[in-house]
């Protein structure tokens, strides 16, 4: 993977095929720094998400759509009328980069059937157009949950969301920060309170990053912070994303979501759901069945390069918790709004 400093980094444009590569906006290092890194195979593709590198369901779907392409290219390349064979160990290396995130397997099996139906010859022009229409149909779907999710908002409120769900997480626009940015828009949202999202800071580094490249008011807060907050009445919304919703409504989100959402409920503050049908997973039936990742102990004892945690102590890491569909208010999608989400209602959405 080598550094690309001529594309215009932006949070719109963190998964960007240019030039016959995949160029993704290192989020490890924002916002102090702006790197693209180029990619151009399937491996450096999923090492990239297993890194960190990209972040987010829906994201993380769209570059390993673009992997796909670049495996087919560099099959095709070796084995000639052999790379249908040849691409299934590519496909299974990036389905092993993340376990949690449905879309990263929804954007693997899409272009598995896009592959089906393709002859012996050179595949990448037909794999590069369906990564393509993946990519497009994201950013039009992100902003169709935006408008839905904005007309929940009844009231000019403030809200409060949870890591980063904007443009950083997807195609463009974001999903939990699509609908901020919609209700921005047209007054119904005055200020956001990002938690900062120990521990990888998602919430510091990126949230509050896209919010201000929008000029969105944004104010940072520490994760427990938000408790204290709702109990000034002022917070109307908690508004988050979801890496995979079980088929009764079950959300599966970053680490903290969960106890957020109890706090809410006991506050009388509303909590919303913005994601993709992709992001629903009808072979789970609630989210115990949901595979939570656990990554390395020292991104908990540790913090900036600096260890924290004194020697000899271990830590736990789990990086998702579920929330039970119980204490979920909305789940916007694409598709429509489920409100007050049951398994029948996760079902008709779906269906149509």
């Amino acid at each position: 993977m080598e550094t690309e400093p001529r594309l215009i980094a932006s949070p719109d444009h963190a998964v960007v095929w240019h030039q016959d590569r995949l160029y993704l906006l290192d989020q490890r290092h924002l916002p102090a720094r702006t790197d693209f890194l180029a990619l151009e195979s399937a491996a450096a593709t999923a090492e990239a998400i297993r890194a960190m590198v990209v972040r987010g369901a829906p994201a993380i779907g769209i570059a390993a759509a673009y992997g796909v392409v670049l495996a087919a290219r560099a099959r095709y390349a070796e084995q000639g009328a052999g790379w249908r064979t040849a691409i299934e160990a590519d496909l299974a290396q990036l389905a092993a980069a993340r376990p949690t995130a449905i879309n990263l397997f929804w954007a693997l099996e899409r272009m598995g059937q896009r592959i089906a139906t393709l002859d012996e010859g050179d595949p990448e022009p037909a794999l590069l157009a369906e990564a393509r229409a993946i990519h497009d149909e994201d950013r039009a779907g992100n902003r169709r949950m935006g408008e839905l999710g904005a007309e929940l908002i009844e009231t000019p409120t403030e809200v409060i969301t949870h890591c980063n769900a904007g443009a950083l997480a997807t195609g463009g626009y974001g999903t939990a920060l699509g609908v901020v940015r919609a209700g921005f828009a047209v007054g119904r949202i005055r200020h956001v309170y990002a938690d900062e999202t120990r521990p990888w800071m998602q919430g510091t580094r990126l949230t509050a990053w896209e919010l201000a490249e929008s000029d969105i008011p944004v104010t940072l807060q520490a994760d427990h912070a938000a408790a204290s907050l709702m109990a000034t009445g002022c917070i109307g919304w908690v508004i988050v994303g979801s890496d995979r919703i079980a088929a009764n409504g079950d959300v599966a989100n970053k680490i903290g979501t969960y106890g957020l959402a109890v706090l809410a409920r006991y506050h009388g503050v509303r909590f919303m759901v913005a994601a993709p049908t992709s992001t629903i997973d009808l072979a789970v039936a609630s989210g115990a069945e949901i595979p939570i990742e656990e990554r390395d102990p020292d991104e908990v004892l540790a913090c900036g390069g600096t260890r924290l945690g004194p020697a000899g102590v271990n830590a736990r890491n789990p990086v998702f918790d579920v929330t039970p569909a119980a204490l979920v208010d909305a789940i916007v999608t694409e598709k429509g709004v489920v409100m007050a989400p049951t398994r029948e209602k996760i079902a008709a959405l779906m269906a149509a």
